[in-house]
């Protein structure tokens, strides 16, 4: 097991250098104890919007080609047109 516990300046180095690496090359997992995080609040939230039938509709068979939920499917649309207008944006 390595001593030296690697140091990051950001959140991005750490999630790459553990994308890479073996965690149990530098923490001792067997000194580790069990804890419970009873007060994390769900890092999503419930929202209503109204569509169109015709656009729920469609979306819902995209979403069963793609044998996702509907709901999934557009989070997903969202995530990538909301990245799309975040480089247009910086682009610009």
């Amino acid at each position: 097991m390595k001593t030296n516990k690697p140091k990051f300046k950001t959140e991005a180095q750490e999630r790459e250098f553990w994308g890479k690496h073996d965690s149990a090359d530098y923490i001792d997992w067997k000194k580790a104890k069990k804890v419970t995080l009873s007060n994390l609040k769900p890092s999503s939230k419930t929202i209503s919007i109204r569509l169109p039938e015709i656009v729920l509709e469609e979306l819902k068979m995209l979403a069963n080609k793609r044998d996702v939920p509907y709901q999934s499917l557009l989070k997903i649309f969202l995530a990538e047109r909301i990245a799309e207008e975040l480089r247009n944006k910086s682009a610009a």
